[in-house]
């Protein structure tokens, strides 16, 4: 059983991208490590740092449940940039199959979220 991040655009044949939620867990500690902090510090994830300690454009994403709710066009229009210069910082790290794989979750994230911005509709998570 894993989770789906996809474009509320109504369309089954629109791109998603899908995780176990192990494997979403690990993707989103290393965009909180890509952030400068420690994502099982946060409130939410196991510690007690306040996210209003922190200056992410990638909050949306990170400070959110793994598998309900959505994120309005406004926060995928948001996180997408640093997401992108992130992708960059990644395709530096070499022979570790585990930033690959990270590095293609990211692309596939970025493609689902540029749907979600160009029809302005929002992100599910299901």
């Amino acid at each position: 059983m894993g989770l789906c991040l996809f474009p509320g655009d109504g369309d089954l044949t629109s791109p998603d991208i899908s995780w176990s939620y192990s494997g979403f867990s690990a993707f989103r500690r290393r965009l909180a490590q890509a952030e400068g902090f420690t994502l099982p510090d946060m409130w939410g994830f196991g510690g007690d740092r306040q996210w209003s300690e922190i200056t992410s454009t990638l909050e949306p994403l990170l400070d959110h449940p793994d598998d309900d709710g959505e994120l309005s066009a406004a926060d995928c229009a948001r996180v997408l940039p640093r997401l992108a210069e992130i992708i960059t910082e990644w395709e530096t790290v070499e022979g570790d199959p585990t930033v690959s794989r990270h590095i293609e979750d990211a692309r596939q994230l970025v493609i689902v979220l540029n749907i979600c911005v160009d029809s302005n509709v929002e992100l599910l998570f299901g």
